[in-house]
């Protein structure tokens, strides 16, 4: 007697707003792309060179497809090194207590007047994009970008960087294999990025955006 094959169970989605990284319990890992003279010293000496300017935003990534995108797989000029920063997580903790949202949400923020005064004091702040598959393509959910300033930017270069590595050959090779329309073996090779333990409310004024 025929019997007839359930159906398959539809895919899990990802929470809207949701920290994925590679993680330990002392350190999270998010990634930059820099130009050759800054990025190939900073992997060579693990930790970022005098030429880093400590005095402007910079934006940090934990998602590495989302790096991918924003630095064409590290083809685009200025982008050429594709960096994995590996951080204590009580400095990336630190970043997103004080951090604001980018933008201005209605119920979240009283006006937009008071917004922007939190903006200004605030040496953090949070954007959220669309996650990235393996073409690039944007995905449901989203992915968080966390810029720092001032005081978070120098703790960041000088006390909060525990190792630096230079990703841009795993970066060419996954694009090289998903060039091929080798996606599966390109699955294989992307960093193992799990939810983050955001605990203690740290995305109750940040998941939002």
């Amino acid at each position: 007697m025929y019997v007839p094959m359930p159906e398959p169970a539809p895919p899990v989605s990802a929470p809207k707003h949701q920290i994925r990284a590679v993680h330990t319990g002392t350190t999270v890992t998010v990634h930059q792309a820099y130009r050759p003279e800054i990025g190939l010293a900073a992997a060579r000496d693990g930790r970022f060179p005098e030429a880093w300017k400590r005095d402007r935003m910079t934006w940090i990534k934990p998602s590495f497809l989302w790096m991918a995108y924003r630095c064409g797989w590290g083809l685009k000029e200025g982008q050429e090194t594709v960096l994995a920063v590996e951080i204590t997580r009580e400095g990336f903790d630190w970043a997103l207590r004080n951090a604001c949202l980018s933008h201005y949400v209605r119920g979240l923020h009283p006006d937009r007047d008071a917004w922007k005064r939190e903006l200004r004091r605030s040496p953090a702040r949070v954007q959220w994009d669309p996650e990235r598959d393996l073409h690039l393509r944007p995905l449901a959910h989203r992915s968080l970008q966390l810029g720092l300033s001032g005081e978070a930017a120098r703790r960041y270069a000088d006390e909060w960087t525990v190792a630096i590595r230079d990703v841009t050959p795993l970066a060419h090779e996954i694009h090289a294999l998903v060039r091929d329309g080798r996606t599966d073996e390109a699955a294989r090779l992307l960093p193992e990025e799990r939810p983050y333990p955001a605990e203690g409310g740290l995305l109750d004024r940040i998941a939002l955006g």
